[in-house]
């Protein structure tokens, strides 16, 4: 029979609508302000949150709630005038020692929360959040790379009994001193097969070679840094669980960076600049560390460090194992002690060469050394420069108690510490440090105000559509304009579940969508008045109506959402946000234009005998 849709149609769109409408629910509810009171290298407790209480207390400041969750306290609050004193309080409360920063906090109802429903992320113009532009120091990249091939250059000279006196840096020459002129022929030969990049000439003094970088190798290094910054600070990011981060190159050497609603921004330059690896070295065992800090002789082959305590450590200047070979790293708790540990797992290089030295090596200490590369600012010619000092310490010294390759873990560290180094394993090593020349936080106030603006400028455009529609076209006017409705839920559902953000461009992709949605209807009921108008009686003619506009529906929105993918894989920031909300939109307008408004109208119309139709 004409315009009657099966069963399972017809369930389908009321399950579609109902979920629809559940998972966009929690949109409904906002945000509260709040303060996120954590601790870089140590716990949030109750007793943190007592003090807290007592200083809004004492300040007199209303609060909501103060709960602590996932290492962090979270204090919420009816306004953010009283969310902005607030900050404030608790930081003189708390002292340096905390991060303490502003943050919203969704209203959804715990039932939801339960149910994993979320509200949908909102972006940087709209929730607050940071943006960063940093400077890439791609000098020091060329320094790193210079001071590893330093060292390899004396291992491969070890390996074939080439004799030297000393291989050292000078800005960006290596000037190695050779015992002979036999010697010299010989290291020049092997150093410019095995060390292609490198420019291998014979210096000024006797008995002397200088390697240099190829000036077009230079400056594939400088780019290559950029991009491993680059793609290290999206893996960060990522640990980090922003939202849709942008991370984009600007310029030669700088790189702008957007976090949507993070607000601990001590936190997130803490993780974003932070450069930090790990060396895996033996101990020399038979050298006095105490002695050769006393005295400053140190053995030709060894380096001296300290370890937490402060203690000398004399470790061989030979690396086993960088930071660069893991593949992942984990925090967790050891099985014996239940002390805190990072489980680390290697790639096939750094396994194989892993499993050699503890093979050769059993019932000797191995130490994990921990560098990290600080940025301390200093006066020069009266202006403030920054500066980057490495800093070396012993996290670990155990003995190789057997073989091992690919699997272990590093122990001697607090959980924060574990959880911070796991991270940055994780996450990559930053090729080059970073400085961060302009920050610009953009509060939570300023993105309430352009969700209030966009919000009512697009309420308005569609309530006049929707009263325009529902007056012109009468019963079939309100039916298209559920559809409307239905359509704006769908896509807030989606954006939702999938937890893509929500920016201004986006909320104009809405409207877009909005005014498709409506034009697919229009096309749909002047079809099924063309069809009245031909004599066609009112089943056939709402039966043809959507059967002629089905095609152009879909030819029209299959375009758009052609034009929206290629925003999607092309374009960055706002116009990502855009195509998002248009693509999901898109589906969606399709899904209530043709299936959804059809089963409404069979519902209503379907099997009946009628002599007009009210279109």
């Amino acid at each position: 029979m004409l315009n009657r849709y099966p069963a399972w149609k017809n369930i389908l769109v009321i399950l579609v609508t109902v979920a629809g409408i559940l998972i966009a629910l929690p949109n409904l509810y906002g945000d509260d302000p709040a303060v996120q009171v954590s601790q870089t290298n140590g716990t949030v407790t109750e007793a943190t949150t007592t003090q807290v209480e007592q200083a809004l207390d004492a300040a007199k400041l209303p609060y909501t709630s103060a709960v602590l969750d996932d290492n962090r306290l979270l204090v919420r609050f009816d306004t953010p005038d009283t969310q902005m004193q607030a900050l404030e309080t608790i930081t003189k409360a708390l002292g340096t020692q905390y991060s303490v920063a502003l943050n919203l906090a969704p209203r959804t109802p715990a039932w939801m929360s339960m149910l994993g429903l979320r509200p949908m992320a909102k972006g940087l113009d709209l929730q607050g959040g940071v943006h960063f532009q940093m400077l890439v120091d791609v000098n020091a990249a060329v320094q790193t790379k210079l001071q590893r091939d330093s060292a390899d250059i004396r291992s491969t000279m070890r390996q074939q009994l080439i004799r030297y006196e000393d291989v050292a840096l000078t800005g960006e020459n290596i000037n190695m001193q050779l015992r002979t002129p036999d010697d010299v022929t010989r290291a020049k030969k092997l150093l410019s097969s095995q060390f292609q990049e490198l420019a291998v000439t014979t210096g000024s003094q006797p008995n002397t070679l200088v390697a240099v970088i190829d000036p077009k190798q230079l400056q594939a290094l400088r780019q290559t840094a950029v991009e491993q910054n680059m793609t290290v600070l999206r893996n960060r990011v990522n640990q980090l669980g922003v939202a849709d981060p942008v991370v984009q190159q600007q310029g030669g050497n700088s790189i702008v960076v957007e976090l949507p609603g993070v607000q601990d921004t001590a936190r997130a330059k803490e993780i974003l600049g932070a450069i930090a690896t790990i060396e895996f070295r033996l101990v020399d065992p038979t050298a006095n560390p105490m002695l050769a800090q006393q005295t400053g002789h140190i053995p030709l082959d060894d380096q001296l460090f300290k370890d937490k305590a402060g203690n000398p450590v004399l470790l061989r200047r030979d690396v086993i194992v960088t930071g660069d070979q893991l593949v992942d790293a984990a925090s967790g708790f050891d099985q014996q002690n239940g002390l805190p540990d990072v489980n680390v797992s290697l790639n096939s290089a750094g396994a194989s060469k892993m499993g050699d030295v503890t093979r050769q090596n059993l019932g000797k200490p191995m130490a994990v050394l921990y560098i990290e590369t600080k940025t301390e600012n200093t006066t020069v010619n009266g202006k403030t420069v920054p500066v980057h000092k490495k800093t070396y310490t012993v996290i670990n010294v155990a003995t190789i108690q057997g073989i091992f390759s690919g699997r272990f873990q590093i122990t001697g560290l607090q959980q924060q510490e574990a959880q911070n180094l796991a991270l940055l394993l994780r996450a990559g090593s930053l090729a080059a440090p970073m400085d961060i020349v302009q920050e610009r936080t953009v509060g939570p106030s300023l993105g309430q105000e352009n969700i209030r603006q966009g919000f009512h400028a697009a309420l308005l455009g569609f309530l006049l559509v929707v009263i325009f529609i529902g007056l012109y076209y009468k019963t079939f006017g309100v039916i298209a304009d559920l559809a409307v409705i239905m359509n704006l839920v769908l896509t807030v559902a989606l954006l939702s579940l999938i937890q893509a953000t929500l920016t201004l461009p986006g909320i104009a992709g809405i409207a877009l969508t909005l005014g498709m949605g409506v034009d697919a209807n229009v096309l749909i009921n002047e079809h099924i008045r063309e069809e009245v108008r031909a004599g066609n009686t009112p089943q056939a003619a709402i039966h043809a109506g959507y059967k002629r506009a089905f095609a152009t529906i879909v030819d029209a929105h299959v375009t758009t959402l052609t034009a929206a993918v290629m925003l999607f894989l092309f374009g960055a920031g706002p116009v990502k946000g855009f195509a998002v909300t248009l693509s999901l939109g898109i589906l969606t307008s399709l899904f209530t234009a043709i299936m959804g408004t059809r089963s409404i109208v069979n519902w209503i119309y379907g099997g009946r005998n009628l002599s007009k139709l009210p279109v």
